[in-house]
């Protein structure tokens, strides 16, 4: 019998609040402590040793910790976490503990790492007096006969100084500089302390931390401030393959490595310009280098394709011997681009032992480490990387008779799965932030591609996080959210857009409804930047909608639209919920916005402009303000056509961005303007029309099929081809430039499934689906695509259909009528 939240006791837990002895968690002085800006890192050990005379049936168990944690039973690691969450949102994991347990003795062992300060994926509780000052940790199983065994005083307890966080001082990256690096002294470490043999007679006791504030009661269990109650895991176990370098290469360097320099990314970078004394390949490991007092040892390891998870390696080396890691998407160049080299570790060897397993999971393809700090030689007996992605259970499938685009779908899903850890984020190679905006593709082929649904549902709870004025932060649970600052408001209505996939696939009518008050208001923030004609008018903050050129400032149609359809989808799921006054409210200003937007439409050129500046009709216009007035629809159905026909005419298109590179990087140059208001345009805007990037093309392609076309996204499809070059298996963040795997690109995955199959819920929680498959120039195309309840299957040809099917399907065939049908098998003659 599995394991679930009823099987502990409610709200208050049996388990203690426990931290090391040697940081006395001393009470403030005042109502509560501070945030301490420059808090260091730490790190924590903890055991325990209990008896068995028999092994219960089933063990639950439960454990959370701030930050993150990684139990251990009998040395075998069991589970590891938490998810990331708001602080005062805390979760914890639950599992059996039985398959670890024996008779006899049992050693439970738990790692704690406490990150101090703000990164991309953790941010700092506000402390009371004590809770929230620095890292704790909560545990408690039920042994059945043996009793609860319970984080308490009679845990033993170490801090440990085998990591050092001055790497920190040496970041000079504000766009990645969130993830977090190790730098790791194995001579520091207690190899052994997860044994039962080990001899923790010189550790001290457990400290128990109490919650000191104003009606605190001093209370040492959850729940308690700044925590809240602590809430169940709601998403999967995350896990993955072992993978292994594909191509190693060695290399000598003249030179010697600059020991001031903290980050080990900065000492790999700085042997980018050193031209080899000697190279070679190598077929496979071990490798064995011969370090030297004026040369560098420098090892490049290509896994094949991005990979993430944790890097571990073995070596044999003398003590002291230092191996500098950095972690890249591309092969190391100089000068290095600003969107690689976010990432690393250091590792200083025992001499003994010298096993590691980084903490963190880190995404890349290349890996380059120099030894150094010894002089003989150093063999690297093992490298790889345990994949740690959220798994996809019974995948849905698409596959056609063209090849490219079967495997763009596999690419997207990869990309995705890649960029699914314990939430939504961009990339696991630069940021690891989950954006609230990016995250609406990823839960899109989520829903198009995997029959687990929690995570697409957890990223709508995790962006639920709004500021005192409504607005959702742009990233949540990091370094962003943390500081409060300004954000990217359109992204919000993305996250709307979310919900309401949330009501159309799962229909759970106490979910959603939970988060309309957050909905409207994200809508109501909006409400004030409408003018009298309808339209919005100089939206603060900053309003980035794509990485594409479009124009947002003064008067514009893409946010009015992006509104627009926030308050059509937020009015559909008021009447869903039968909440009449959120419906009337949202559909009045719905109506205004459309009575408005007549003034953006071009009659001579067929589609939208993207703004107007001074009351005067400016010419740039982009695909995605001809997409937008479709989705939203505020364009009339009649104009729908011609409007497609022109955003996807090719003579017009012109690939623009205000950030991108030539090189494949951000560029500095073209940030600084934006950072000035100056945004150049170079480009015919009285002709030409700026293309959506890989992100917004959702938008786009939704416009194509809603206006009757998607018969033509094959052929757009295509256009993602240039992603799957130089052994790259993931799609990219834009065209040209950015990263190599960005989860928000990847769309045409979920419209194999949703458009070109053309499977989609016709009734919310999927109690009925509509299938209307549109192959354009394919002439087969089939898969599996999962419901609620169990896998719906297409098989469509030029000369018939053929559909399986669990629940009710609305087949919409071209030049037939739509018809209804029950669950059931059905070949249909086209």
């Amino acid at each position: 019998m599995s394991i679930t939240p009823s099987d502990f006791s409610e709200i208050r837990w049996r388990g203690h609040w426990i931290w090391t002895p040697e940081e006395a968690v001393k009470p403030a002085a005042g109502l509560a402590a501070a945030i301490d800006p420059h808090a260091p890192e730490r790190h924590a050990l903890f055991r325990k040793r209990f008896h068995l005379d028999l092994v219960p049936h089933r063990a639950p168990a439960r454990i959370t910790a701030d930050s993150r944690y990684v139990l251990f039973v009998n040395e075998q690691e069991v589970f590891r976490g938490p998810i990331r969450s708001q602080p005062r949102r805390l979760h914890y994991d639950f599992f059996d503990l039985a398959p670890h347990l024996q008779p006899g003795e049992n050693i439970l062992a738990v790692y704690v790492k406490h990150y101090g300060r703000s990164n991309s994926y953790w941010m700092p509780a506000a402390p009371n007096l004590t809770l929230g000052k620095t890292g704790v940790l909560v545990f408690e199983a039920n042994l059945g006969a043996a009793g609860w065994l319970v984080s308490d005083g009679s845990w033993k307890a170490k801090n440990v100084d085998a990591w050092s966080d001055e790497w920190r001082n040496d970041v000079d990256d504000p766009v990645g500089g969130g993830l977090p690096v190790e730098v790791f002294d194995a001579r520091r470490f207690p190899h052994s302390w997860r044994e039962a043999r080990f001899d923790d007679s010189a550790w001290g006791a457990a400290q128990v931390i109490p919650a000191m504030h104003i009606g605190g009661f001093a209370r040492t269990q959850p729940p308690t401030d700044p925590y809240g109650p602590l809430h169940p895991r709601p998403i999967a176990r995350l896990g993955g393959l072992l993978q292994t370098p594909a191509a190693i290469q060695m290399e000598e360097l003249n030179g010697a490595v600059n020991p001031s320099t903290a980050s080990p990314n900065k000492r790999v970078r700085a042997t980018a310009a050193l031209r080899p004394v000697r190279a070679s390949s190598v077929a496979h490991l071990p490798v064995t280098v011969n370090v030297s007092s004026n040369k560098i040892a420098r090892l490049s390891l290509d896994m094949g394709r991005i990979v993430s998870g944790f890097v571990t390696f073995e070596i044999q080396a003398p003590a002291g011997a230092v191996l500098d890691l950095a972690y890249l998407e591309e092969p190391l160049i100089t000068p290095t681009s600003n969107i690689d080299v976010r990432s690393g570790a250091r590792y200083i060897a025992c001499g003994d032992n010298d096993c590691f397993q980084a903490f963190e999971s880190n995404g890349f393809r290349y890996a380059y480490i120099l030894v150094h700090g010894v002089q003989g030689p150093v063999t690297l007996q093992s490298f790889a990387v345990q994949e740690h992605l959220y798994p996809w259970t019974e995948s849905g499938n698409f596959v056609c008779d063209d090849e490219m685009l079967n495997r763009i779908f596999a690419a997207g899903m990869r990309t995705v799965q890649l960029c699914s850890h314990d939430a939504f984020i961009d990339c696991p190679t630069r940021e690891q932030r989950a954006w609230v905006g990016d995250g609406v593709v990823h839960q899109m082929v989520h829903l198009a591609t995997n029959s687990d649904w929690r995570l697409a549902w957890h990223y709508l709870t995790l962006g639920a996080s709004p500021r005192s004025d409504g607005m959702l932060p742009m990233s949540v649970v990091g370094e962003i959210e943390a500081k409060g600052a300004f954000t990217i408001p359109d992204w919000a209505l993305h996250w709307i857009h979310g919900v309401y996939n949330c009501y159309r696939f799962s229909g759970n009518r106490d979910f959603v409804a939970g988060l309309m008050p957050i909905a409207e208001r994200i809508l109501r923030w909006y409400a004030s930047y409408q003018t009298q004609e309808g339209v919005l008018k100089d939206v603060t903050e900053w309003n980035l909608v794509d990485w594409s050129s479009v124009l947002v400032n003064d008067t514009s149609s893409l946010l009015t639209a992006l509104w627009a359809r926030g308050l059509r989808e937020f009015a559909e799921m008021a009447g869903w919920l039968e909440d009449r006054g959120r419906q009337r409210w949202a559909e009045a200003l719905y109506t205004r916005a459309r009575m408005g937007f007549e003034v953006f439409w071009d009659e001579k050129r067929g589609s939208y402009i993207d703004h107007i500046v001074d009351g005067e009709r400016r010419p740039e216009m982009s695909q995605l303000a001809g997409a937008l007035a479709i989705v939203s629809g505020l364009a009339p159905a009649a104009r729908w056509g011609r409007i497609i026909d022109v955003i996807t005419d090719p003579e017009r298109l012109v690939v623009r961005s205000w950030i991108g590179g030539e090189q494949g990087e951000y560029s500095q140059e073209k940030t600084q303007k934006q950072l000035q208001g100056i945004y150049e345009i170079d480009w015919d805007a009285e002709r030409e029309i700026v293309l959506a990037e890989p992100f917004m093309s959702y938008v786009v392609h939704d416009a194509v099929a809603q206006a009757g076309k998607a018969d033509l996204l094959p052929d757009l499809h295509r256009r993602w081809s240039e992603f799957l070059v130089d052994g790259y298996d993931t799609i990219g963040e834009c065209w040209g430039w950015g990263t190599h795997v960005h989860g928000w690109s990847c769309t045409p995955t979920r419209d194999m499934i949703f458009y070109t199959l053309g499977v989609t819920p016709a009734a919310p929680g999927y109690t009925k689906a509509r299938i209307a498959p549109r192959l354009g120039r394919l002439q087969w195309a089939k898969g599996n695509v999962p419901t609620p309840h169990g896998m719906i299957s297409v098989d469509a040809n030029r000369e018939q259909v053929v559909i399986d099917s669990p629940i009710p399907v609305v087949l919409d065939l071209v030049g037939k009528p739509v018809h209804e049908l029950p669950e059931g098998r059905y070949e249909i003659a086209v």
